[in-house]
């Protein structure tokens, strides 16, 4: 008996994997008793604990199985272990379930009532619920109990990798974080050996080998992302993106069935890792709700209803355009956060700029306070004098600033000809401090005090270089190098002008003078020009 370890620290307890032993109806061995037994003692709950077993199979093709000197283990040599069977159907006939879905799809206009009883005969929805509830026991088992279990099936690197890697990420919130999910991928499905090129059929072999074992992991995980969607860093996109590449051979990640065939075809050598290109795209795949508090809470606890199961028309109907609705609700969040990320930055330049000009302002008033100080003083005076009889100097000195400063403008002509103490007239006094309030059209200063200036023309350049208003994808068809826009096609914003292209479009980072950061933002090959042009 092999076993494949995964331990978990936080529990203190471990998830072990294998494949059927050959126990036939009698036969054992006395190495795995004892190994299984050291296993039993290192319970963190209390070293008499009995060891839990699942198997994966149903009870009856294990007992069939013991015909062919396979099987299960004998429950009478293992009397202190506990043995729970969830049946969890084999490879055929997951592979039949998935040829009868795919008839489900391509349905020519069927009515509400054949698709969803063609859906239910396919048997596919029962089977990724069993899967469910299998790793959601063996999660609970470790986490809450804090008993270690041991999982079987036929040959240890099928089903025993689908429940295991999910109860694992049920378990651990590292792994549902998108480098965690490459390592658990890494470990789980690579590293333990399952066997890519038969069962996804890269090359021409024994069709019976095929089978859909890691399209199954990958959906599971996303019905648990629709019970949890703020638990995972990762969105959709990504599963789909680990999906289709597993199929696409273009990268050499999944090529082979063990890891002695990839080093045997040099692939580190030969071809790229699909995970360098996931890292070097992570933009389009992070999740906008994603809160790492929310992934902290523990142990996931997905609920297996049958209303909570749910059909994903993104993998089985991706590019069936009716079912989709107008706008993703995913990919709006991210294009707002985008935008509320743009406007603040632009904000928080306008608002610096702003503040250079009161502080400009405020110094040239404050220089000239000083000068007219005895002027605006005679001048009030005179004001008060021209009020009529009636009104009193309490009145005028307690009327509203608006009611004061139209008092002003009465003073006599005579008096604002008369000289001041200085000798000059009360005129020249008041073109003098209008003078100084005039702000130049060539220079502002940046900030308090600094040295470094701005023209009126660079300041309009900022305000001009960032989009208020940004369009909406809701009505987007195509880009402007006529590609066309699928459901499940990542849209990209211009930040400077706010039009919507594909990936290839929008392929320059730069900073845009409108933001106070200076961080490089992504922008059209037409705005990236202009803003190079603008900046010489």
């Amino acid at each position: 008996m092999q076993i494949n370890y995964i331990g978990f620290l936080c529990y203190k307890a471990t998830i072990m994997r294998c494949s059927q032993p050959l126990s036939g109806f009698s036969a054992h061995c006395l190495e795995d008793e004892q190994l299984l037994h050291c296993i039993r003692k290192t319970n963190p709950t209390h070293s008499s604990a009995p060891l839990c077993i699942v198997d994966t199979r149903p009870a009856v093709n294990s007992a069939v199985c013991r015909v062919t000197v396979t099987g299960s283990e004998n429950a009478n040599i293992y009397s202190d272990f506990k043995f729970v069977f969830l049946s969890i159907e084999n490879i055929h006939v997951m592979r039949d379930s998935l040829h009868k879905l795919v008839e489900v799809c391509e349905l020519r206009e069927p009515s509400v009532e054949e698709f969803l009883a063609a859906l239910q005969s396919s048997g596919w929805l029962k089977h990724i619920k069993s899967i469910v509830d299998t790793s959601a026991f063996i999660a609970t088992t470790v986490g809450d109990e804090g008993v270690s279990v041991l999982v079987q099936c036929s040959d240890g690197g099928d089903i025993a990798a689908q429940v295991c890697s999910l109860a694992s990420l049920l378990l651990d919130p590292f792994y549902r974080t998108l480098q965690g999910f490459m390592i658990l991928v890494e470990k789980e499905w690579l590293s333990f050996g399952h066997k890519f090129t038969d069962r996804c059929g890269y090359l021409q072999g024994d069709q019976k080998e095929t089978s859909p074992i890691f399209t199954q992991f990958i959906e599971a995980v996303w019905q648990v992302m629709q019970q949890f969607p703020c638990a995972f860093q990762f969105n959709e996109r990504f599963l789909l993106a680990v999906h289709d590449h597993a199929f696409s051979c273009q990268f050499g990640t999944f090529i082979g069935n063990c890891e002695k065939d990839r080093v045997d075809l040099r692939l580190s050598e030969r071809t790229y890792s699909l995970w360098g290109y996931l890292l070097k795209h992570m933009g389009e795949f992070i999740n906008p709700l994603y809160r790492r508090e929310d992934s902290q809470l523990g142990v996931l606890r997905p609920v297996s209803n049958p209303q909570n199961i749910k059909f994903w028309r993104g993998m089985y109907m991706r590019f069936e355009g009716w079912v989709h609705p107008k706008e993703s609700v995913m990919e709006r969040l991210c294009i707002m956060k985008d935008q509320s990320s743009s406007l603040e930055d632009h904000i928080k330049l306008v608002a610096k700029r702003v503040t250079s000009v009161k502080n400009l302002i405020g110094s040239k008033t404050y220089t000239n306070s000083c000068v007219k100080a005895n002027s605006m003083t005679d001048s009030a005076f005179s004001s008060m004098s021209a009020l009529s009889e009636d009104a009193t100097i309490n009145d005028v000195m307690s009327a509203p600033t608006y009611m004061t400063r139209s008092l002003q403008p009465a003073v006599n002509k005579a008096d604002s000809l008369s000289p001041t103490n200085d000798g000059r007239s009360r005129s020249e006094d008041y073109e003098s401090g209008i003078d100084s309030l005039q702000i130049s059209t060539n220079t502002i200063a940046s900030s308090g005090g600094e040295n470094n200036h701005i023209t009126v023309e660079q300041m309009l350049l900022e305000l001009d270089s960032v989009a208020v208003e940004w369009k909406s994808v809701r009505k987007a068809r195509s880009c402007s190098c006529a590609m066309q826009f699928e459901h499940f096609t990542r849209k990209y914003h211009c930040w400077r002008c706010g039009r919507i292209y594909c990936g290839r479009c929008v392929d320059k980072q730069i900073h845009l003078p409108g933001h106070e950061s200076q961080r490089t933002v992504p922008v059209c090959r037409s705005c990236c020009k202009k803003v190079l042009c603008m900046s010489v």
